[in-house]
């Protein structure tokens, strides 16, 4: 063999040798830079989860009124609905006042009441006052100078004449009433305020529907405004 082509031979060698190495180097150096960044995700991956972003307070704020329960919508005019919270103390208030509303006054039999004065009737410690007058005061006297009479004392007497003991009807919510009570009374049909106020016994309060009979009286002398029934 020659030297000439024997040398080409194992330079030819040599170099496909080399090729050989540098081509197996590089693949070797690809599969380690991916392997090192594989491992640099994962060392980093946790990391990041571990450290959340910073969230700001009016994000924290808003976050926060999204988990609240959602307000109930107002209703629309017109609409029927539950009574407001403003409107229950006006149902409460209507509910107390129909429960708390007095009985209605009725006729009740008052036996053999005592004769305190012309307009004032009394029940052992109660007391009831004849509606639509005012009561003659037993010491009332009447009649001008060198004239004088105790019509108080003659008005009392009159009325117990009428009542002889005798039981009335008075218009009255119970029996069990306490101190003094005023209401109308009657003897049978006969109203005992109006029979006062038509025989001139007892004057008319103020505003009251006998001012007109009290005023017949007047005007005719009877009663109070009349002469001393005893020189008669």
């Amino acid at each position: 063999m020659r030297p000439a082509a024997f040398i080409t031979g194992i330079t030819g060698m040599a170099v496909v040798a080399g090729l050989l190495l540098a081509g197996e180097a590089r693949l070797g150096g690809g599969t380690a830079g991916e392997e090192t960044a594989s491992a640099e995700d994962t060392a980093t991956a946790p990391a990041d989860a571990r450290e959340p972003a910073a969230m700001s307070d009016e994000r924290a704020e808003m976050i926060a009124r999204s988990a609240e329960p959602a307000a109930p919508s107002a209703p629309l005019p017109g609409n029927s609905v539950a009574s407001k919270p403003a409107d229950m103390p006006q149902e409460a208030e209507t509910a107390a006042g129909q429960t708390a509303r007095p009985a209605a006054e009725k006729a009740i039999e008052l036996v053999r009441p005592m004769v305190e004065n012309a307009g004032i009737l009394s029940f052992g410690g109660r007391r009831l006052q004849l509606a639509g007058i005012v009561p003659t005061p037993v010491d009332r006297i009447c009649g001008p100078s060198g004239r004088q009479w105790p019509c108080g004392m003659m008005a009392k007497t009159a009325v117990r004449l009428l009542l002889r003991n005798r039981s009335v009807s008075c218009d009255l919510e119970t029996v069990e009433w306490k101190e003094t009570v005023t209401t109308a009374c009657r003897l049978g049909s006969e109203d005992l305020g109006s029979w006062l106020a038509e025989n001139g016994w007892a004057e008319p309060t103020a505003g009251s529907p006998l001012t007109s009979a009290a005023e017949k009286a007047r005007q005719a002398g009877k009663g109070l405004y009349g002469d001393d029934p005893r020189r008669n």
